[in-house]
């Protein structure tokens, strides 16, 4: 429901640009309250539109609780964005897919947007990990373009741009080189499974993955990186 016509949008890379014709759209904060341009917050439904989900098959509770508890009369999924001074909007994630880092909430996806725009970098997945003294720290799992190998130096590297773009205190403790990251056969990485990996648990179920091996060379990996961290 917000997305660029063909023609009629000027695309922004990364940027799902805006509401399609008849969409109410807005950005608001934890108060409810609507955000200016260039702000950032939650993105709330503001009107019906065709196709609406009207309840959930025998649990109009769930329904309730789940869409419109948080903001009253407003429609609201659980995704976060901003928008530029132009109106475009800029999807952040999942806001239960956040870091809790030094007391700031921190979107995972923020985190690997700013490891992307790196020109060396082809994909990055972030997660937290448990940590003494932040209470969560950034892991970064990272593929590089052209299958290059990483390196501590390129690590660092990686760090600072993630620093100068989003703050000293968000950048990745842990930074992980791959070839490749877990995926489903459909190609949607399996975020839970960089979750166990980065929390050193014994991994789920694989069995959805195109390529089971990646994951276990990747959490061997994993154990290096941490030991040298720590």
């Amino acid at each position: 429901m917000i997305a660029p016509l063909p023609g009629l949008t000027t695309l922004l890379p990364g940027s799902a640009t805006r509401p399609l014709p008849g969409i109410g759209v807005d950005i608001v904060n934890d108060r409810g309250e609507s955000v200016p341009l260039g702000g950032g917050g939650y993105v709330v439904l503001t009107k019906p539109w065709p196709g609406m989900l009207r309840g959930i098959w025998g649990d109009d509770e769930r329904y309730v609780q789940t869409y419109w508890s948080k903001f009253p009369h407003l429609y609201f999924a659980g995704d976060g964005a901003h928008r530029d001074a132009d109106g475009n909007y800029w999807f952040m994630g999942r806001i239960d897919d956040v870091m809790n880092v030094s007391g700031h909430r921190i979107s995972t996806t923020e985190v690997e947007s700013a490891l992307v725009d790196h020109p060396q970098v082809a994909e990055a997945a972030v997660c937290g990990k448990a940590d003494e003294m932040t209470g969560q720290a950034a892991y970064a799992f990272v593929s590089l373009k052209g299958g290059v190998p990483g390196s501590p130096e390129l690590a660092d590297e990686l760090r600072e741009h993630v620093g100068s773009k989003l703050g000293k205190f968000i950048r990745p403790k842990y930074v992980t080189f791959t070839p490749e990251l877990p995926k489903t056969r459909s190609g949607k990485i399996m975020r839970r499974l960089l979750r166990d990996i980065a929390e050193g648990r014994t991994l789920g179920d694989t069995t959805t993955l195109a390529d089971s091996s990646i994951v276990h060379e990747l959490a061997e990996r994993a154990k290096i990186e941490v030991a040298q961290e720590e």
